[in-house]
């Protein structure tokens, strides 16, 4: 990661997952070419939605919880409680096992990834990155969230 340290944030590693999912789940052309082409090394929706939401608990409590710590500022964990609950309402009304096609085809997904579009973009142009390059692999993103 470029620009400013992302871990310049007292939980900089669970900030890194966070991003990388919103990334994911952010990017439509990523979704046709990785995901759903079954490309090894991204995971799949469900790995990105728990990546998301495992170490967070964005699925029980909001986002306004970790500013300071993970967020760093009420703008960014504002549009990442929008992007987790569109992202989780699909989930759960496609099940977390359903293949990447019924999330793509559901009515809502396009404002999920809005949504999660927008969140992407604010943590990443706080971090000082482009976010438009491509989504790293989750092999990268291991070793970037690497205890030292």
């Amino acid at each position: 990661m470029g620009g400013m340290p992302v871990n310049d944030m007292p939980w900089w590693r669970w900030r890194t997952n966070v991003r990388s999912a919103l990334h994911m789940l952010s990017d439509p052309v990523f979704q046709q070419e990785c995901w759903l082409a079954g490309q090894p090394g991204y995971g799949d929706v469900t790995d990105a939605v728990y990546r998301l939401v495992e170490d967070t608990w964005l699925d029980n409590w909001s986002a306004e919880k970790y500013v300071g710590t993970i967020f760093r500022d009420s703008q960014e964990a504002a549009l990442v409680d929008v992007a987790v609950l569109r992202v989780l309402r699909i989930m759960h009304q496609v099940g977390a096992d359903a293949p990447v096609s019924a999330y793509l085809e559901h009515h809502g997904w396009p404002e999920a990834v809005r949504a999660a579009r927008e969140a992407h973009v604010r943590l990443a142009t706080n971090d000082g990155e482009d976010p438009d390059v491509p989504p790293r692999t989750l092999e990268v993103l291991a070793i970037m969230t690497r205890a030292v």
